[in-house]
C-alpha cells in the first residue's frame, strides 16, 4: 500500500495525509507517550530533525495511549513536548497502534519485520519505523535509540546525506 496517501490528522486537529505531513522525505515514525520512561529518546528525535531536517529527511512523532502513558489532550501533549524536549518535528493526534481500531498506517507499518524477522503489534512505546518515500520500511524495537548506528546510518543513506559515488577520499 501506498502509504502517502493514508489519512492522519497533526496534534492540532488539521486533517491531512502521511504524504503531505512528512512532506515526501524520509521519515522516522515513533509512537511516543510523554510519561513512559523511554521519554528522553525525544532528545534524540529532535536532535535527528535537526542534522537532517535539510537532507530530506522528518520525524513524525505519533501519539498513543496505547500502553497508558501519554497525556489526555492534544494541548498538554503539544505543551509536554515543546516544553520538555523542544519537538519541532510534526506530530499526529493521539492514534491506536494495535489492535482492531489501529490507526490505518500502523495497520501497514507493523506488517514489516524488525531486525529479528519478527512482524507484528507494536510492542512499547517509542517503536520506530524508517519509512522512504518509495515504500522502503525498517523497523527498530523501543530499545534502540534513536541515534543508535544502524539507524543514523540508514537515514544517511536514504537522504540527501548519503556518500556520492567518487566524494570520499581516494585509495
Amino acid at each position: 500500500m501506498d502509504l502517502s496517501t493514508i489519512e492522519v490528522t497533526t496534534l492540532a486537529g488539521e486533517p491531512t495525509t502521511f504524504g503531505a505531513l512528512t512532506g515526501g522525505k524520509v521519515a522516522l515514525v515513533v509512537n511516543v507517550a510523554s510519561r513512559c520512561g523511554f521519554a528522553p529518546q525525544y532528545e534524540q528525535l529532535e536532535e535527528l530533525q535537526r542534522r537532517f531536517g535539510d537532507a530530506g529527511f522528518t520525524v513524525l512523532g505519533v501519539p498513543s495511549n496505547q500502553f497508558l502513558q501519554e497525556l489526555g489532550r492534544a494541548d498538554a501533549i503539544a505543551a509536554y513536548c515543546s516544553t520538555t524536549w523542544g519537538v519541532t518535528f510534526p506530530m499526529t493526534e493521539k492514534v491506536r497502534v494495535n489492535g482492531r481500531r489501529a490507526h490505518p498506517l500502523y495497520q501497514e507499518l507493523t506488517r514489516v519485520p524488525d531486525a529479528h524477522g519478527r512482524a507484528g503489534w507494536v510492542r512499547w512505546n517509542f517503536e520506530k519505523f524508517l519509512v522512504h518515500p518509495d515504500g522502503r520500511i525498517r523497523r527498530f524495537r523501543s530499545g534502540t535509540r534513536p541515534d543508535a548506528p544502524e539507524i543514523v546510518e540508514a537515514i544517511e543513506a536514504w537522504t540527501a546525506r548519503r556518500p556520492r559515488p567518487g566524494s570520499g577520499p581516494s585509495t
